[in-house]
């Protein structure tokens, strides 16, 4: 029953994922694409999870972990960008 549930979670964070590609293609303000891009790290974020509790490994949490701090790092930087045109000061 768990193994149903966990497959249904995960095509349904794919289908989420696909939607949130179609908004970081078409989206029509930049801001609309980074806030796309970081929904879609929270998403790979919870497909990684998902995927860890389905298989039983926890070397999947620690990856979903890293991909958390690139997806906070990364969307700073854009958004910094999209601010003032410049990362580094």
């Amino acid at each position: 029953m768990l193994n149903l549930a966990l497959q249904i979670a995960i095509g349904m964070v794919s289908i989420a994922m696909l939607f949130n590609l179609w908004r970081l293609l078409l989206g029509p303000e930049p801001a609309d694409r980074i806030l796309a891009l970081e929904t879609m790290y929270l998403n790979s974020m919870a497909l990684i999870i998902l995927f860890g509790l389905w298989q039983g490994a926890a070397l999947f949490f620690e990856a979903a972990l890293l991909v958390a701090m690139l997806g906070f790092a990364s969307t700073a930087a854009l958004c910094k960008f999209l601010l003032r045109g410049d990362i580094i000061e």
